[in-house]
């Protein structure tokens, strides 16, 4: 498994379907141990200057406690293992290891976890996270229909320090 650096400013996405139809992982250590969370939320652009990639954590995932406790965070994008990427969106790593659980194999990129299953892997910054506010939704509906639990999400955003492309894939 060989993942190559490109250029930021060439890479190439589909982010509604990578994203949005199939998945990514956002993954982070801490105290030497990865954890990984499924999201099909999020989102990349340009912002302040910044390449940035956008992220939301709901506050009981046990991801947005590595997320928290580091400066930095990945996601890594499949163009394959749904089933997997399912059973790491479901399971808590509280509950086991459920990488292992699912077969993947942990990889570093600038010192960061990624899986050598991904098929491609953005190292981001922390530069920004606060939590959803009910009150600035224009749309009340939304609120209600995806926060019925009042458990809003944390947004992070990160600054793209570096994207890799998996070669063996």
């Amino acid at each position: 498994m060989t993942f190559k650096k490109v250029s930021i400013q060439d890479f190439d996405m589909q982010p509604f379907k990578n994203i949005g139809k199939d998945w990514l992982l956002i993954s982070a250590q801490k105290d030497g141990v990865v954890n990984t969370m499924t999201a099909s939320w999020g989102g990349v652009g340009v912002l302040w200057n910044k390449n940035v990639a956008t992220i939301y954590i709901r506050p009981q995932r046990y991801t947005k406690e590595f997320v928290d406790n580091s400066d930095y965070f990945t996601l890594t994008f499949f163009d394959k293992y749904k089933p997997e990427l399912g059973i790491l969106g479901k399971k808590s790593g509280r509950d086991g290891d459920k990488i292992k659980e699912v077969g993947f194999s942990v990889t570093d990129v600038e010192n960061q976890p990624t899986f050598t299953q991904g098929k491609m892997v953005m190292v981001c910054k922390k530069i920004y996270a606060d939590t959803i506010k009910p009150e600035c939704f224009m749309d009340e509906k939304i609120d209600s229909l995806m926060y019925p639990e009042r458990d809003h999400h944390t947004m992070y955003i990160g600054e793209v320090i570096s994207i890799y492309i998996n070669e063996t894939e």
